[in-house]
């Protein structure tokens, strides 16, 4: 087995830069860490686990997680996830630091700054899709703090993502609805935020796919927000629907699922709509099981929150960068035959 000193031979470097470079402390010209991975990689060096966690016992390591409020209560499957990985680190005296904050640039902003001065060696995040947030995680990849998105995703200097493809989780859900409707049918778009990249992904790939394979699918101009909220959605889609009485399906790229469906009740229009929605949290699954959902698709909320977290400790305590930069979780489609 490959040891540092046999690195340095060979890179003519010293071990402390060897050290420097595997582990991720400190700078070291570009060309020579380059130089050491390489000969690092083609050596098969393994690091020493025992030793690995005797230093992150003496690190005392902190990861930072932040997640959208669980007014969502996919985020609480999420979070189960975050937890349990939570638990297995625990031993190698790793703290994760958890953080809910809700659909909001500047509060996410501030989460990600304070975390920061409190220590944390990495970040897990559900990013609110704007500048100043992927210059937050830009800023620190410069400070050698890696970021890892989950659920959703941000153009920026991140190290990997962890979710749904959702682009095809929209494309999946416009195949379901076109196989699933009959005759003309004019479908109205309720969604989440426009600034969780997500969603507008999930808008993206359910427009195209309307378009290029279901003519007669019309998709009613106005996309109705409702910021993951039930009673919101229940105010905004029971308008949506006195504005549209021509609508006859429903497509949610979000959550506040349950309120929508609230909604379409409290209007009476349960038989004439047929709903496509997201995840199978408690009141989703009821209301398929009653029929008021037609169908809805998963994502495996809790390898959301697991994953991320495994992965950026595995590259903070071992220095193993993620094998995929895209890590996607399995599309599951439910009905109520089998929710």
């Amino acid at each position: 087995m490959a040891t540092m000193k046999e690195i340095a031979a060979l890179s003519g470097v010293s071990r402390g830069t060897v050290d420097r470079v595997l582990n991720h402390r400190g700078s070291v010209n570009p060309d020579t860490a380059a130089r050491v991975m390489m000969i690092a990689e083609k050596l098969n060096y393994q690091p020493n686990k025992a030793g690995l966690i005797l230093a992150a016992q003496k690190k005392n390591l902190k990861i930072g997680v932040v997640l959208f409020q669980d007014t969502n209560p996919f985020f609480q499957d999420v979070l189960k996830g975050v937890y349990a990985k939570a638990d297995e680190l625990s031993g190698y005296n790793c703290q994760v630091l958890v953080r809910q904050v809700p659909f909001d640039e500047n509060c996410q902003k501030k989460v990600i700054q304070k975390l920061e001065q409190e220590g944390v060696h990495g970040l897990v995040i559900s990013p609110f899709n704007a500048p100043s947030i992927a210059a937050e995680i830009n800023r620190l990849s410069e400070k050698n703090i890696p970021t890892i998105t989950t659920n959703t995703d941000i153009l920026s200097r991140r190290i990997a993502y962890v979710g749904s493809n959702y682009f095809l989780s929209g494309q999946t859900a416009a195949g379901l609805l076109g196989r699933m409707t009959f005759g003309p049918v004019i479908v109205g778009i309720i969604t989440g935020s426009s600034h969780v990249l997500c969603h507008t992904d999930r808008i993206a790939g359910f427009q195209e796919t309307i378009r290029n394979y279901y003519p007669n699918v019309k998709i009613l101009e106005d996309i109705v927000e409702n910021h993951d909220n039930d009673e919101e959605s229940f105010l905004t889609v029971k308008k949506f629907l006195t504005k549209h009485p021509e609508c006859n399906a429903l497509y949610f790229a979000a959550a506040g699922v349950y309120g929508g469906c609230r909604a379409v009740l409290s209007l009476g229009l349960s038989e004439k709509i047929k709903i496509f929605t997201y995840d199978s949290v408690d009141t989703t699954a009821e209301l398929i099981r009653q029929g008021v959902i037609t169908a809805t698709i998963c994502q495996q909320p809790f390898q959301q929150g697991y994953r991320p977290v495994e992965l950026l400790s595995r590259y903070l305590l071992e220095g193993i960068m993620p094998e995929a930069e895209l890590q996607y979780v399995n599309i599951d489609i439910r009905i109520r035959e089998n929710i």
